[in-house]
């Protein structure tokens, strides 16, 4: 399997995109970048900082920036923040690559995530109820920008990496709508 472009992952918090994508470069023999990492040096500040200082607003504004460089200079895998796809002209870039979309049910997202305060949206009153309302908005963003989904909700890692790696060699009959209307930039 040859990469070309980046395989990016998207997915909401606690879908296992850093831990997946760092696995998933290895097993393709690539190499990682994880925009969320990028936009932390670029800034040399932490995201929950910015988005407490600043607001969400300026967050994206500065992760459109971060995100459209990445697109264009990594050609392993590539994890996005899980808002990231929110912004149109970050779904326009990413009909340009294969994107894997790591989806999560909301127990195994919750536990993960651990409800952290360095994860910005999922802190307040009721997080729960945060973290599924965050679910119920991205998840037709998710499906829009993917060319394969993959559910990782009591898989682990590496039995996630294993279903990616079968859907992107074509081995899989189970694809999403772009899928089966784009070519894979992944042979």
């Amino acid at each position: 399997m040859t990469v070309r472009r980046p395989v990016v992952l998207v997915g909401p918090p606690g879908s296992g995109k850093s831990t997946v994508g760092l696995l998933l470069a290895r097993r393709l023999g690539v190499d990682y970048a994880d925009a969320d990492v990028d936009l932390e040096a670029e800034t040399g500040r932490r995201i929950s900082d910015i988005f407490a200082d600043d607001g969400e607003s300026v967050f994206r504004a500065i992760e459109e920036k971060i995100v459209a460089a990445g697109l264009g200079r990594y050609t392993g895998v590539y994890a996005l923040g899980g808002g990231a796809p929110l912004l149109e002209t970050t779904r326009e870039r990413l009909r340009e690559h294969t994107v894997v979309f790591l989806n999560v049910g909301m127990a195994d997202g919750v536990q993960r995530t651990g409800l952290s305060s360095a994860r910005p949206l999922l802190v307040g009153v009721n997080p729960r109820a945060t973290y599924k309302a965050l679910l119920e908005q991205r998840l037709p963003v998710y499906r829009d920008v993917a060319t394969v989904e993959v559910d990782t909700t009591g898989r682990t890692p590496d039995e996630v990496v294993a279903l990616i790696v079968e859907r992107l060699s074509g081995e899989a009959v189970e694809q999403s709508p772009r899928q089966a209307s784009e070519r894979s930039f992944v042979e």
